[in-house]
């Protein structure tokens, strides 16, 4: 069904009100909800859904524990991810532009962190080099295994272009966790050899998955690379864990640089990434293959698609369960 862009914004907003976050909380988390649902990312409404994000009621004050010229390490303080992340972003951008880099981790925070792809763009349009990667509890296999250990731990780079920024934003699962979740809302099955079920077998269902555990892309390499993110997102910001290893929380890393460092201007760099890209575009093609896209550019065109129209289509049942979510606000009035 369609539903207007601002309708689901409204319900968006009513939906996050109603699991306890502030009116300065749920501004951050629905404008990154709002970027996933209006660039096709499944890190969307979804999220608000069945069990939902609720606040959590342990959340205190988000903290610098360290905190240098360059960089910092930040408590959460067991809030959201979003919020938690946003604030880093905020320090890092702070710092580079002071600077010329910096470098923020947090821990503590008590949820995922949405579209990270939402936080390196942020730091593109500031015009500088954004580098995120988020970790998360035991969800993917490592290669060779079929038990969850690693997780889905995404990354995200955004670099300033001439035009748009240059956004590459991916899990290193083969799915991401909230895709699993979304075709099990739906119905519908996941793809074939993305997934195991809890014996080890691979498997299209998706709430067989939920049970199981999510491969890694690409094989040994996608696996290897969920590992350095692992790395960067646990022992070195001191994320928290159980007697047995398991996480207890969320952490995360984000980086800014401003291209001056090297390069001679903004400008110049500006420039020079838009050449690059114009050369790729114009790439002689495969056959069957109608134009070459850059990381970023489905997403954005997906996002000026919806906006030209004023709306957007969405599945009608979770169309109601958003508005049921955001129906407890008139039921506490």
């Amino acid at each position: 069904m369609r539903v207007s862009i601002e309708a689901l914004r409204a319900a968006t907003r009513r939906a996050i009100v109603a699991q306890g976050y502030d009116d300065g909380d749920s501004d951050i988390i629905l404008d990154i909800i709002m970027y996933a649902q209006l660039r096709g990312n499944n890190q969307n409404v979804i999220k608000l859904l069945g069990a939902g994000m609720p606040a959590d009621p342990r959340a205190g004050d988000i903290r610098r524990v360290k905190d240098g010229t360059l960089s910092a390490l930040i408590d959460g303080g067991w809030n959201q991810g979003m919020v938690v992340v946003s604030r880093a972003t905020e320090l890092a951008i702070n710092k580079a532009k002071a600077h010329g880099f910096g470098i923020v981790g947090t821990r503590g925070s008590n949820s995922p962190t949405g579209a990270i792809g939402y936080f390196a763009r942020w730091m593109a349009d500031e015009g500088l080099i954004g580098f995120v990667c988020s970790g998360s509890p035991e969800l993917m296999a490592m290669h060779g295994s079929y038990e969850a250990f690693l997780g889905t731990n995404p990354l995200a780079i955004g670099i300033p272009t001439a035009g748009a920024p240059l956004v590459f934003d991916m899990a290193t699962a083969a799915i991401a966790w909230y895709g699993i979740h979304l075709a099990n809302a739906e119905g519908e099955p996941i793809p074939e050899g993305v997934a195991y079920d809890s014996d080890g077998r691979m498997t299209t269902d998706p709430a067989a998955a939920l049970a199981g555990a999510i491969k890694a892309f690409g094989g040994y390499k996608g696996a290897a690379l969920a590992l350095i993110v692992e790395v960067l997102t646990r022992p070195l910001v001191g994320a928290l864990r159980k007697e047995d290893g398991t996480k207890l929380d969320w952490g995360n890393l984000v980086f800014a640089i401003d291209p001056e460092l090297l390069s001679d201007d903004l400008a110049t760099f500006r420039a020079g990434v838009g050449d690059l890209l114009a050369r790729l575009k114009k790439l002689k093609r495969l056959p069957g293959v109608e134009e070459i896209l850059v990381p970023g550019e489905r997403g954005d065109r997906f996002y000026n698609s919806a906006l030209a129209a004023g709306e957007i289509e969405l599945d009608e049942q979770i169309w109601r369960d958003l508005q049921a979510v955001g129906a407890s606000i008139d039921d506490a009035d």
